[in-house]
């Protein structure tokens, strides 16, 4: 069966849905060929939120955490992650990145994470930035758990990608 026909008990309107481009005509998965797209500058920008309390904001802005500066940990871990992400997703491609950047804007009692991937490749880094932010985020749960156990991390999106065949992209 070919991958862009439906499987059986389908509907018409599921039909209309565009084939899954990780997945063959027999079912099992596949890291798609890329090899024929042509090499692009591409960007994706994915944010992360963590809530907390005021209390821990002020802590995480004055430096007065057990663990240290949770920032610069953290910023340091979504880099080494953003580097590791087709290691760490089966189906991902290794890609030549050429900035990451992860920035942090602390509110009230939430901090608003973004991470920004940068390459010059065959397919997107829209992963790349969400495993940075993921990463980046898990640290800052990590380096705060001491003083607020109930933190919650939140709000994983890519918010902005360019490049490619399908062009810019802004949520």
């Amino acid at each position: 069966m070919p991958s862009d026909q439906p499987r059986s008990g389908t509907t018409g309107e599921e039909q209309a849905a565009p084939a899954l481009t990780h997945v063959r005509a027999d079912g099992t998965a596949h890291m798609v060929d890329v090899s024929a797209k042509p090499e692009t500058a591409r960007e994706a920008t994915a944010q992360a939120v963590l809530k907390t309390t005021a209390d821990v904001i002020r802590l995480l802005t004055e430096g007065g955490l057990p663990k240290g500066d949770a920032f610069a940990v953290s910023r340091v871990a979504g880099i080494m992650a953003a580097k590791q992400t087709s290691n760490l997703i089966p189906l991902c491609h290794p890609l030549p990145l050429t900035k990451v950047t992860v920035d942090f804007e602390p509110r009230e009692d939430t901090v608003v994470m973004r991470a920004t991937v940068k390459t010059k490749a065959l397919t997107g880094v829209e992963m790349e930035a969400l495993t940075a932010v993921s990463v980046t985020a898990l640290t800052l749960y990590d380096m705060i758990k001491a003083v607020d156990k109930h933190a919650v991390v939140s709000d994983i999106m890519v918010l902005a990608k360019s490049g490619g065949k399908s062009g810019d992209w802004t949520l």
